[in-house]
């Protein structure tokens, strides 16, 4: 017997990216037959199902069984929703091409320019990449990765003093610590021919959770060297966000070495997180420093609607789950209001949900009157998001790369170009018309 499915409500879900993969409960085999990518909505043929209307996976993925006559049409009704309802009205740039520079990859989750002009390259899969002179070589000697739903090998960065120290950071899921399954860890190594030393890592959050989702992670320096990086809530919405205590939900600040700074936030607090900086966030996959005024710009996913770009500042609560202008997936609420006092509002936010991830700022004369204006990846609709600002207010968006594919991070080069990662195609050089 063939039957049809929806998922509905997969909070923070990110889709593999094959849809190749296959579930298994102990009555059945599901084989991707849909995918409505960052809607948090798939559909699936599922077989040999029992005369349950309904089943729970262990990822609590909530299934409802279509009868073969009314599967047609409830299809029809989800399209007619999902174009009608969810579609993007930033206007399509057309001011701009690209060149491909590192082709063949599959998920690009984040890459950073060494001195020489070549690149260290992330790919989510585990891979660490070195690509120089049009060669590309993997690097081994990483710790275990934990590849589980959006957790995989994460962002990279160089110290600001690479040339004289070697060292490099990168955010990966792990699975060391108390607890099955994995959370994010932040690490540093050098790196000495095709393999990395001196590994170290630096932290990890806990505890370890099966739970696939809202790993986070980007990493930033700031001007005064402290290391910034994101932890997402890790899918426990209503448990770690808002409790200092906890890890997860948050943006950290560390030392070079992995040290806790003497002035964070939260130090003289009783049981708190020492390496919190702010808290109230769900999943921040994107993380850059102003140019100009040198604060720590994020932005993070909503759940539907509610993606948000915020300004970090010590000890601030962003206030997820209690304030957000998204809605669950389903469309249900899980909040009546946007504001509160003791918490951020956010200075933009997107509705419908762009799915944002990758986030730079152009500070450079490579591309005219662009210049400082702020890039943001769009998964959902494929595009990169130009955002043009005044008074730290986005005024204007417009369409860059329009349906190249999912971006998943975004870095200025050495030689002031932007360079994108764009998943299942590759790094490429934004060129402006």
């Amino acid at each position: 017997m063939l039957s049809f499915f929806i998922v509905v409500g997969v909070a923070g879900f990110e889709p593999a990216a094959s849809t190749s993969q296959t579930w298994r409960d102990n009555r059945a085999t599901l084989h991707p037959e849909f995918w409505f990518t960052d809607f948090g909505l798939q559909i699936y043929s599922f077989s040999s199902l029992s005369n349950n209307n309904s089943i729970t996976l262990k990822s609590k993925l909530l299934f409802i069984n279509l009868s073969m006559k009314l599967r047609l049409t409830f299809l029809c009704l989800i399209l007619i929703c999902i174009l009608t309802c969810a579609q993007d009205k930033n206007p399509t740039n057309k001011d701009n091409s690209y060149k491909i520079v590192v082709s063949d990859l599959n998920i690009p989750w984040g890459f950073t320019f060494l001195p020489d002009g070549s690149m260290l390259i992330t790919e989510k899969s585990g891979e660490l990449i070195h690509f120089k002179n049009g060669k590309k070589t993997k690097i081994t000697g990483l710790p275990d990765i934990y590849l589980r739903g959006q957790g995989g090998l994460l962002d990279i960065i160089l110290h600001p003093n690479y040339k004289e120290n070697g060292w490099f950071y990168f955010s990966y899921a792990s699975s060391e610590g108390e607890g099955d399954g994995g959370n994010t860890a932040i690490a540093r190594a050098k790196l000495k021919g095709s393999r990395i030393t001196d590994l170290e890592v630096l932290y990890k959050a806990t505890p370890n959770t099966k739970k696939g989702q809202h790993f986070g992670s980007r990493l930033v320096f700031d001007r005064e060297g402290y290391l910034f990086f994101t932890i997402g809530e890790r899918g426990e919405r209503d448990i770690n966000p808002q409790d200092i205590t906890k890890d997860c939900g948050k943006v950290y600040r560390l030392n070079a070495d992995g040290s806790i700074p003497s002035d964070n936030p939260f130090v003289d607090s009783p049981k708190a997180k020492k390496a919190i900086y702010s808290y109230g966030h769900r999943n921040p996959q994107g993380m850059t420093l102003h140019p100009k005024t040198k604060e720590i710009w994020t932005h993070e996913h909503g759940p539907k609607g509610g993606d948000e770009i915020n300004i970090i500042k010590a000890g601030k609560n962003y206030g997820w789950p209690v304030i957000s202008y998204g809605v669950n997936y389903i469309g249900t609420k899980f909040t009546d209001i946007t504001e509160k006092e003791g918490m951020e509002e956010p200075l933009h936010y997107w509705n419908p949900s762009i799915a944002p991830s990758g986030m730079a700022f152009i500070d450079s004369n490579k591309y005219g009157d662009w210049n400082g204006n702020l890039l943001v990846g769009s998964l959902k609709f494929q595009y990169l998001d130009m955002c043009s600002l005044k008074n730290n207010k986005v005024i204007k968006e417009e369409r860059l790369l329009n349906g190249l594919g999912r971006v998943r991070c975004i870095e200025q080069g050495p030689d002031g170009y932007i360079y994108v990662g764009i998943e299942n195609l590759g790094i490429i050089k934004l060129i402006r018309k």
